[in-house]
């Protein structure tokens, strides 16, 4: 890791196109600005890891890195892929406890630190701070839910359709090996291996490369229907 020279206004602007700080009056965002700083990290270099002291609130600034855990056995669950502008590390950066998981970059990525001390006071001086606070954790919550339900309810092979269809259509899966699809959809290599000849047989997927690619949106819909 290390850290990179940033300027103010080049502050002010990654805080005025986040959720978190967009309508914040300038003189809040001049006080933030100062106790935020920007780090880069190359490919597999940890973040940090899980029961680590919380250092503040993180940005995307450039690149890729995953939210995963790590079970008993040894075995990698994949939380979350974080992409550029999407922020991390609010549970601890707002409670105070420490890190519930581990993050690790799948590629050179820059991400943006604000220090946690100030961020829980602005929640104690501003409502309407800590009202944005509340939608975004309930936000998540909603979304854990979902990925709980899935993992109880579906297969293997509408999980990963699922995931295909979620991501942005101009990308494929350039960085994701089968070891990490089925970590991201906790079971192992060797069913994400037959869900994904399953999908390419019905015609919703074609794999070029290595890389998945939606071949067709409609069959690939029939997959992630109920």
């Amino acid at each position: 890791m290390r850290l990179l020279d940033s300027n103010i206004s080049v502050r002010n602007q990654v805080l005025k196109s986040n959720e978190y700080f967009d309508d914040l009056p300038v003189d809040m965002l001049q006080d933030i600005s100062d106790r935020m700083h920007l780090r880069e990290y190359q490919r597999g270099e940890t973040l940090f890891w899980e029961g680590d002291p919380c250092e503040g609130l993180y940005i995307v600034e450039q690149g890729s890195a995953k939210i995963f855990r790590v079970s008993p056995e040894g075995r990698q669950y994949i939380v979350r892929v974080l992409q550029e502008g999407e922020t991390f590390g609010e549970v601890p950066a707002f409670d105070g406890g420490m890190n519930p998981v581990n993050v690790e970059a799948l590629e050179t990525c820059r991400v943006w630190v604000i220090e946690s001390e100030r961020l829980r006071e602005l929640v104690r001086l501003h409502p309407s701070f800590a009202q944005k606070v509340l939608v975004n954790f309930g936000r998540m919550l909603r979304g854990m839910v979902r990925m709980v339900s899935e993992m109880a309810f579906y297969q293997v092979t509408h999980r990963l359709a699922r995931l295909i269809e979620e991501l942005p259509k101009e990308k494929s899966m350039p960085h994701w090996t089968q070891e990490q699809l089925a970590a991201r959809l906790g079971t192992v290599r060797e069913v994400v291996a037959r869900s994904l000849k399953e999908l390419e047989r019905s015609g919703a997927i074609r794999i070029e490369d290595r890389r998945i690619q939606i071949a067709d949106e409609a069959v690939l819909q029939e997959w992630t229907s109920p």
